[in-house]
């Protein structure tokens, strides 16, 4: 399969000798669903930020679809991610003063592109929210915020999904509904999803783990269960540098 998002020999170095990423290479193949953990200070949200072109790296290099991003100029890069990439983060990040739909086409109206709004409705219905579209996101639920959130993601049709703690501020069972609906936004829409996470149930939903500790690979997990995912992460100190 296809690469979509490729990171070769990732460094980044803060102010006062911090190394968040210690040469980090790794791999998304197309329609791939990967879940990235590691303990707090591992480097998984500096990944995750590095690779969507939110931060650039100190060192190495990052492509989303076959373009470098790390060769790309910053107003450029914003363009790109416009275009190319979509966006999922905890605290939903949507706007209270525009409705659902305005919150879904706003990717599309900082990019310059017209919203097909057919499309955009038919993402809303598909996703549970065909009757709530009017509706600011005061009156939604927050599993129901996030699923805006997701649909927002979609509207683009960008190559690469990145989630940043999706369900972290969402109870069980919304929990379960956004991370079914992230994996059916893999498995039946053929994109691919990285998705920053702590929690191993979470994880489970993905079809690998890529693990990281001290801002290094600390291995990978294919078909990962609960279980298997809470076992690595209490030896993760004892993989550092395995290969993924």
């Amino acid at each position: 399969m296809t690469d979509v998002v490729s990171l070769e020999a990732l460094y980044q170095t803060y102010d006062g000798g911090v190394t968040a990423l210690d040469g980090v290479t790794a791999s998304f193949p197309a329609g791939s669903f990967t879940a990235v953990m590691g303990p707090s200070g591992s480097g998984k949200s500096t990944l995750l930020q590095c690779a969507a072109g939110l931060d650039r790296p100190t060192g190495g290099r990052v492509f989303i679809d076959g373009a470098e991003l790390t060769a790309t100029k910053d107003t450029a890069m914003t363009k790109f991610r416009r275009t190319r990439v979509g966006f999922v983060f905890q605290d939903y990040n949507l706007l209270p003063s525009l409705t659902v739909e305005q919150n879904v086409v706003l990717p599309l109206r900082l990019a310059g592109r017209r919203a097909d709004r057919h499309r955009v409705r038919e993402i809303l219905d598909r996703l549970g929210l065909g009757d709530r579209r009017d509706e600011l996101p005061e009156r939604l639920s927050g599993g129901q915020r996030q699923r805006v959130a997701v649909a927002r993601a979609l509207v683009a049709q960008p190559a690469v999904v990145f989630a940043d703690e999706p369900t972290g501020a969402l109870d069980l069972r919304s929990a379960r509904e956004v991370l079914t609906l992230l994996r059916s936004v893999v498995h039946q829409h053929g994109r691919t999803v990285i998705m920053v996470t702590h929690d191993p149930v979470a994880a489970a939903y993905a079809d690998s783990v890529l693990f990281l500790a001290d801002g290094r690979l600390a291995g990978s997990l294919r078909a990962p269960t609960p279980d298997a995912v809470a076992e690595r992460l209490a030896h993760l100190g004892d993989r550092v540098g395995v290969p993924a």
